[in-house]
């Protein structure tokens, strides 16, 4: 595809995002930092018999890093109210395992792509650092570890759990 100042706008930047929880309509939180979003797949080698000018490779099971997100400190407890079902598990709210959407944007407001990160939780928190005369904005982290991954040019902010699973929460 040859380039044209008409295709400048689908060109996405690496702070044009939006974290969705499952279910949001909205935007559930803006970081200003999502990384570690990762896919790597085991490599299984083998050598056939009578074949000895080449190795036979299998694809073995993925493996997914651990998610890290960041943002400034606000009064929007939907992440520390998550974090809290994980060691205080209420039986009567669903569990701890959400689908979360990461939606970047073009200059012009469109989502090009979303990373629904499938049966996700929260793994670890860090509060900001405190410093009285630090010039910096005060910083949260959450990093997440997760199942599944799916990708798509269709935005998918309103994913439910089962998404990408069956009943008994396997991948079909």
């Amino acid at each position: 595809m040859a380039f044209s100042l008409d295709n400048l706008q689908n060109y996405v930047t690496s702070q044009r995002f939006y974290v969705y929880i499952e279910g949001d309509n909205e935007p559930s939180a803006c970081f200003s930092e999502c990384s570690g979003l990762s896919y790597k797949a085991k490599v299984k080698r083998f050598f056939e018999g009578g074949v000895n000018n080449r190795e036979r490779i299998l694809v073995g099971q993925p493996k997914f890093k651990q998610i890290k997100l960041k943002r400034g400190v606000t009064d929007n407890m939907v992440f520390w109210d998550w974090i809290s079902q994980v060691w205080n598990p209420d039986p009567s709210t669903p569990g701890i395992r959400r689908n979360i959407s990461i939606v970047v944007f073009n200059p012009a407001g469109d989502g090009v792509q979303c990373w629904t990160v499938i049966g996700a939780f929260p793994i670890s928190w860090k509060a900001p650092a405190m410093k009285a005369k630090a010039k910096n904005l005060a910083m949260e982290e959450i990093k997440l570890a997760f199942e599944g991954l799916e990708v798509s040019t269709t935005i998918a902010t309103g994913a439910t759990l089962l998404s990408g699973r069956d009943e008994v929460a396997e991948f079909g």
